[in-house]
């Protein structure tokens, strides 16, 4: 079974050819980090018009790459929520022409069970049902992963993403877009215990999180430090942040593996591949003797990979979509959205 991805929900346009669901044959990339990095961070507009520019020739090197045509796949998986509407829709309208031009099945693919699936791409024995924290820039969220294409989320953060407080603050401490790896890397040359930071609660909702009073309180601090003149460790207050916001996922993930029964604990999304966060994660899963899965560094951000393996899973489970599938900028992780269905 071969099937193509399509990923274009925000800066990457890319495209990959994976076999029999974990095999990798092609992946290629094409970042537009360094554009946008110029700005602070993702202009939507110009992200759309780079998706249009390269989408292409990044499907006719994937294929290229997997030496196979599109005669050969047996379907086309493209990300169609949740992400940059703009972006989406490039290319979720270039993967709907391709598949209705070679009669081949079209494959709906919600972004985040592709971020979950990278595991799959690096693990193979990893099998649902099992327990995920998924972090990214804009999503952080505990699910149960009950099947290759059942979920449900048991814990969310009700404002802010982990790795949108990553990025807020690495601009207020003076670090490039993206943040989060500035932060990662400023952190191993700091002191995590020069800062106190707060770690915020939700109550009433123990498997819930809230980053935005951390960033605010990172935020006001840098500011008050620069009104009296002061000089703020930056590597020491990113060292503080990333430790914090560490331990907080790490206690979410270890109270819901006991409220869930489940041993096996897998991580996911572009914050996965913090340092700080990994360290974490390890060290409560080995005190408490679960097994923990984590993609490698490399498909820990957004990439196509990911996508043609969740779609492989999909078109098995027999999820299709027609000429009539749309990109949605925000949708729940269900499996309403997994069949292409969003819930907005």
């Amino acid at each position: 079974m071969l099937i193509l991805g399509i990923e274009s929900s925000c800066d990457e346009t890319a495209a990959s050819v994976v076999k029999d669901c974990t095999e990798t044959l092609s992946s290629v990339i094409a970042s537009q980090a360094a554009e946008h990095g110029l700005y602070g961070g993702v202009v939507p507009e110009l992200a759309s018009r780079r998706h249009c520019e390269n989408i292409l020739a990044v499907v006719q090197q994937a294929l290229a790459d997997a030496h196979v045509t599109v005669e050969d796949l047996d379907g086309i998986a493209v990300t169609h929520t949740p992400g940059l509407i703009g972006a989406l829709l490039v290319g979720v309208n270039f993967a709907k022409g391709l598949a209705m031009a070679a009669d081949k099945p079209l494959i709906p693919v919600h972004h985040l069970t592709g971020h979950i699936a990278a595991n799959y791409l690096a693990h193979p024995q990893l099998k649902p049902p099992y327990l995920c924290l998924v972090v990214s820039g804009g999503h952080t969220l505990l699910c149960e992963v009950k099947s290759h294409t059942e979920y449900e989320i048991i814990g969310t953060t009700r404002d802010d993403a982990a790795g949108e407080c990553f990025d807020k603050c690495a601009r207020v401490l003076g670090y490039p877009y993206p943040g989060g790896v500035h932060i990662d890397r400023a952190a191993q040359q700091g002191d995590s215990t020069k800062y106190v930071l707060p770690r915020p609660k939700v109550a009433g909702s123990e498997l819930d999180c809230s980053f935005s009073g951390l960033k605010t309180a990172v935020i006001n601090m840098v500011h008050h430090a620069e009104q009296k003149g002061e000089t703020i460790d930056t590597a020491s207050m990113a060292a503080s942040l990333q430790h914090t916001v560490s331990e907080i996922l790490a206690e979410k993930t270890l109270l819901a593996a006991k409220q869930t029964g489940y041993t096996t604990i897998a991580m996911a999304g572009g914050v996965s591949a913090n340092s700080g966060l990994r360290s974490a994660m390890e060290k409560m899963c080995r005190k408490h003797g679960y097994t923990l899965y984590m993609p490698p560094l490399s498909l820990c951000g957004d990439n196509a990979a990911m996508i043609a393996c969740q779609g492989s899973y999909n078109y098995l489970a027999g999820v299709r979509a027609d000429e009539s599938l749309n990109a949605y900028a925000s949708s729940k992780l269900s499996i309403a959205a997994a069949k292409g269905t969003a819930i907005l």
